[in-house]
C-alpha cells in the first residue's frame, strides 16, 4: 500500500524550487536531501530531494533533475509518496499510522456494525472519518470514544454518545 507524505504545489522562485504540502508526522525524515520518493502519477518519478528548507511554515524541496521555474510547474499537484512496509512501528501499543486504521471495520461496544474508517484527519485533534451507509460520521480518536483497536482483528469499537453516529438520536 502507497502512503502520500506530501503534495507538490506551487514553484518557489526561479530555481526549481517547489513548495510542498506536508502529509507525514516526520518531514525531517521523509524530506532529508538524498531521499528518493515514488510518485502519483508514476511518470512523474521517482524523484530524489537535492535541497529541502523551510519558508516560515512552508515546506521547499528542490528535486534533482528539475530545473527553473517550468520544471517545477510541470510537478505541481503530484503526490509524494512511500511504501508502507516502508514505516517503522510506533513501538507505542496505543499510537497507530493511519493507514494502519484506514480499512478497519468499526463496530461498537454492543457489537453494531458502524462502518469502516476510510480516512484520518489531522485538525489538532485525530479524526476518524467512517464511511456509514451513503454518507460519513467524523469520530474523534481519542480513547474515550474509541477503547479498542484491534489491528489483527482488523475492527475498532466505538463507545459513542447519542448523536455522534446518528445525528437523528441526539433528541
Amino acid at each position: 500500500m502507497q502512503l502520500v507524505v506530501g503534495r507538490i504545489g506551487r514553484p518557489h522562485g526561479v530555481h526549481g524550487e517547489v513548495t510542498v504540502e506536508v502529509r507525514t508526522d516526520d518531514p525531517e525524515a521523509r524530506f532529508g536531501p538524498g531521499t528518493s520518493l515514488a510518485t502519483d502519477p508514476p511518470q512523474a518519478g521517482p524523484l530524489t530531494i537535492e535541497g529541502a528548507r523551510w519558508h516560515k511554515s512552508i515546506l521547499l524541496l528542490r528535486f534533482a533533475g528539475v530545473a527553473g521555474r517550468e520544471g517545477a510547474e510541470e510537478l505541481r499537484g503530484v503526490m509524494l509518496v512511500i511504501d508502507s512496509a516502508d514505516v517503522p512501528p510506533t513501538g507505542d501499543p496505543d499510537e497507530f499510522h493511519d493507514h494502519q486504521l484506514i480499512g478497519l471495520a468499526v463496530e461498537t461496544v454492543r457489537g453494531d456494525p458502524v462502518g469502516e474508517v476510510v480516512e484520518v484527519r489531522h485538525h489538532g485533534q485525530d479524526l476518524l472519518v467512517i464511511r456509514r451507509g451513503a454518507g460519513e460520521v467524523l469520530v474523534p480518536f481519542v480513547k474515550a470514544l474509541v477503547p479498542e483497536v484491534d489491528l489483527a482483528g482488523g475492527r475498532l469499537v466505538v463507545d459513542a454518545p447519542p448523536g455522534l453516529l446518528d445525528p437523528d438520536e441526539a433528541q
